[in-house]
């Protein structure tokens, strides 16, 4: 539509390109037009649709004499076929050319007459003995379609033919080209393209083999490996390529030297060519990024949609490879290494084979192609093809010997599986290809160990849980086992358990990131990501576990049993008006209740401190992985590097790397914050724990926990100086009298300086603190200062009272049914974190050397809390690939139950201790 042309029986008389053509009619004497348009001419054997002058077969078409002149009528010369000439018109009809040498052999001339067989241009004699008889039909699996193809029936008998005859190396290379493109088939039938292939080999033996390889016949090209059944493992694991491979070190050999031999699809030898320029690689890349893709050791991963218009137009003519893998003998002289091709199209008597992992199973083949839209065509060559075949996913395997310290490999394998595409709107239609480098090693053994690690850890885990279960019975006081029992030991075991999941899991992480990061000459490969499902599995099932023990640990320590001892006593007594009766009495002075409120206050806020800082352990974490480039780490590649130029290929991410490196980091920051919170800042600057247990002794108030039924912990904190309700003046003094030691120990034993235990209370104990507590707990609190009723007010009152009498007397061991005795836990009671003892006369309470009551905080479950964090951020991470969003997740979910943690605890709080909500800040 850009330019126009004469019509049919007229001339140019000028043209200047696009419109600008004059045309003129011929006369009609001369209704002909010349090959070039510009002249008219007399045409004897008549014209073609376009009006130019035709000739008969074997006859050329003369125009001009040898200086050029016009002719008055065109002449049509035959080309002389007989012997000494042997001469026919070439493909074009303007030249006689010598004629095929077939012709000449079998009949002495230009002309295949019968009884000899004329096919795809060659001429063989009916004597001969000739392959059967091919069928030109290529069958498309995948959509169900057998067609006729246009370049089959010209070329199959012709190529078979020759290279059964003649040994011909171009026709047998395009009849194994042929082969190639009906899928390599296996079929019954033996007269298919891939059919007379195997006539052919399997009937030249005489010839001999190529390179010392028996599936390389001379003259024929090398397509398969053999059929039978476990030759494929023979081929990939018997022997080892002979070259070693290091990351590190001055012998450092990285690259993967691929090449390709190329063919066309009539057999013609093409080139050698580097598969480094992105040959097998449909998707654009840059250079930088194609070069990439032959680093040992560095995945590769590369798709895209393409549209079948494109694919037509980069390859209307297919190319069929050979590859090979080069390297260096111990001559220095250079040699090639077959490379086996695994075709998961490959059809063996109408059935898929090469399928699954079983090697047993699989058929090697060497040709491949990339696209074919040759044999796709019916009849006329010239059109688009009805069906196109597409490699959409190639994948270059390259398997690790096991236990080997040198870097050596099995043969590499490529993989290639083909998409059939009904071609009708070419402009419309797309198909996804890709093209991958994977690296794999015999994993059977890791997961061998694992297995022995999970169940040596999880038998462990069982007996730590029915520990914890049978010292969980012994502080609840109860003797039957029952279904809370079992509930129980459940939760302990599902605690334990994620805690050998998270074990295993970090130990595997923290694994293949040392020593596949570190190691010089190569030893171990990461697992692919179909091999990660296990350890995906292994984190899921940690986290599910982590986050129950959490939720359980969660609830426990919200419904806690606390009460604040309050041991002062009225300072004397005071004038007051007995309300009805108008008469003033004297009575004891008022207990200031503002101790109790300061001390609800400091412990409301130690609820939820913890031995690290969460937000800057957040903060900290993806610092180092996106700032500082930790998470360059995870790439499936040999690089430690910590920073990749933009330009430069990035591999996928592994998600055992991934985790290894964000737990490891998880964990180092948390190791380093616990330490310099323990030994620095809480030595010299402050220790919130041990000045809660000061204040407590300098407000007089002892704190009294049960945690269970019958264990607990205490406080004591009954101040050496009688009265903590003074002035400032005499509060210094006191002070300074302690200083100086001019008073006695503040421990509950005399001389003593221990003033928090662990408590294990008996049962009778435990009753009456019941029957005070359900008293104490009818009310939770008024809701104004004056709404509430004075016979619940004055109830309220007198419960609190009662408990603070009961409380402080049982300290005072009043009560010699209810006494209790102070010694020291056994160091296999500490270590185990049970009690051998069960108080059923007496109480005990357990000598404490620091602040255990802090199982009962945030504080005390620091190991519970990290290891969830960790697992939440992982598990996060794992789904969305974004550290980014891991942690803004895992800050988010660390706030909500914080605030959880604080709200509810504030009103367990409020219910245990009668401390007005309004009066925690």
């Amino acid at each position: 539509g850009s330019s126009c042309v004469c019509q049919p029986g007229y001339r140019m008389v000028s043209n200047n390109g696009g419109s600008s053509l004059v045309c003129e009619e011929c006369p009609e004497n001369m209704t002909g037009v010349t090959q070039d348009g510009w002249n008219c001419i007399t045409c004897p054997k008549g014209l073609t649709s376009e009006g130019k002058c035709k000739c008969l077969s074997n006859e050329i078409l003369v125009e001009r004499s040898v200086d050029g002149v016009l002719l008055n009528e065109a002449l049509c010369i035959h080309c002389n076929g007989s012997e000494q000439s042997f001469s026919a018109s070439d493909a074009l009809g303007n030249r006689c050319v010598r004629c095929e040498q077939t012709f000449i052999n079998v009949s002495k001339s230009c002309d295949c007459r019968s009884p000899n067989i004329l096919t795809g241009g060659l001429c063989f004699s009916a004597s001969e003995s000739l392959p059967p008889k091919g069928i030109a039909t290529v069958r498309f699996g995948q959509i169900g379609v057998t067609l006729t193809s246009a370049w089959f029936l010209k070329n199959l008998q012709a190529s078979a033919s020759a290279c059964w005859l003649y040994s011909n190396l171009t026709a047998c290379q395009a009849l194994g080209n042929m082969c190639v493109m009906n899928m390599n088939s296996l079929s019954s039938s033996r007269s298919d393209a891939c059919g007379l292939f195997q006539y052919i080999y399997a009937n030249t033996a005489r010839l001999g083999i190529v390179h010392s390889i028996a599936f390389w016949r001379h003259n024929l090209p090398w397509l398969y490996y053999g059929d039978q059944p476990g030759l494929a493992s023979q081929v990939l694991e018997t022997n080892h390529f002979p070259t070693i491979f290091s990351f590190k070190g001055r012998s450092k050999d990285v690259k993967l030297q691929f090449i390709a031999a190329s063919y066309d699809a009539a057999g013609n030898f093409l080139k050698w060519q580097s598969l480094e320029g992105g040959v097998l690689q449909l998707c654009p890349d840059t250079q930088t990024k194609l070069n990439a893709a032959y680093t040992f050791g560095t995945t590769y991963e590369q798709s895209c949609k393409i549209s079948v218009s494109k694919i037509l137009l980069d390859f209307a003519n297919p190319i069929f490879y050979d590859l090979f893998l080069e390297y260096n003998g111990d001559n220095g002289q250079q040699y090639l290494w077959a490379v086996p091709v695994l075709n998961l199209n490959l059809q063996y008597r109408e059935m898929y084979v090469n399928q699954g992992s079983n090697m047993n199973n699989w058929f090697l083949t060497r040709r491949f192609f990339l696209v074919d839209a040759l044999s796709g065509k019916e009849n006329d060559l010239g059109k688009l093809p009805r069906i196109v075949r597409i490699a959409s996913k190639i994948t270059i395997s390259i398997r690790l010997v096991s236990h080997t310290q040198r870097g050596a490999i099995y043969p590499p394998l490529i993989t290639v599986a083909y998409t059939d595409v009904l071609v009708q709107n070419p402009d419309t239609q797309s198909v996804m290809v890709s093209f991958s480098v994977k690296y794999d090693m015999n994993q059977s053994e890791a997961r061998i160990q694992t297995d022995i690690t999970l169940g040596v850890l999880g038998g462990l885990a069982v007996l730590w849980s029915l520990l914890k279960t049978a010292g969980w019975k012994r502080r609840t006081g109860s003797s039957v086992i029952d279904l809370q029992t079992v509930l129980k030991f459940l939760l302990f075991y599902a605690g334990d358990l994620a805690n050998v999941f998270f074990i295993i899991t970090v130990g595997t992480g923290i694994y293949w990131l040392v020593f596949f990061k570190a190691q010089q000459f190569v030893s171990v490969l990461l697992p692919l990501p179909s091999q990660e499902k296990a350890f995906v599995t292994y984190i899921a099932c940690a986290f599910s576990l982590k986050a129950l023990q959490f939720l359980q640990l969660l609830v426990s320590q919200l419904t806690i049993d606390i009460f604040f001892i309050d041991w002062e006593r009225p300072k004397g007594k005071v004038l007051k008006a007995v309300e009805g009766e108008g008469v003033v009495k004297s009575a004891a002075a008022p207990v200031s209740i503002w101790r109790t409120y300061f001390i609800a206050n400091e412990w409301n806020e130690i609820q939820t401190m913890r031995k690290i800082n969460p937000v800057f352990q957040v903060f900290a974490v993806l610092f180092f992985l996106e700032v500082v480039g930790f998470s360059n780490l995870a790439l499936m590649d040999s690089s430690s590097s910590l920073t990749r130029s933009s330009e430069s290929y990035i591999a996928p991410w592994s998600r055992i790397l991934r985790f290894g490196v964000s737990a490891a980091l998880w964990l180092a920051i948390a190791f380093l914050q616990i330490i310099f919170f323990g030994v620095f800042y809480e030595r010299f600057v402050e220790d919130k724990l041990s000045q809660f247990v000061d204040l407590c002794c300098v407000s007089n108030i002892s704190v009294f926990l049960l945690s269970h039924s019958c264990f607990g912990y205490y406080i004591h904190g009954r101040s050496v100086h009688g009265h903590a309700d003074t002035n400032m003046e005499e509060m210094n003094m006191n002070l300074k009298r302690e200083a100086e030691n001019l008073c006695s120990q503040r421990g509950l034993l005399p001389n003593t300086d221990g003033q928090t235990f662990q408590i294990s209370i008996s049962r009778k104990m435990r009753l009456q603190y019941d029957r005070i507590h359900e008293t104490l707990t009818t009310r939770r609190g008024p809701a104004r200062f004056l709404d509430s009723s004075a016979n619940t007010f004055e109830q309220s009152t007198r419960a609190y009272n009662a408990m603070n009498k009961f409380l402080s007397s049982f300290i005072d061991h009043v009560h010699k049914e209810m006494d209790y005795i102070v010694k020291d836990k056994l160091l296999l009671e500490r270590i185990l974190g049970m009690e051998f003892m069960e108080p059923i006369e007496k109480s005990i309470f357990y000598n404490d050397e620091g602040h255990s009551f802090n199982d009962v905080l945030y504080y005390g479950n620091e190991t519970t809390l990290l290891i969830f964090d960790i697992l939440f951020f992982s598990i996060v991470d794992l789904a969305s690939q974004n550290f980014v969003l891991a942690a803004i997740l895992t800050y988010l979910q660390q706030e909500i139950f914080r605030f959880i943690r604080n709200a509810v605890g504030q009103k367990n709080l409020t219910s245990k201790t009668l401390v007005d909500e309004r009066f925690l800040i």
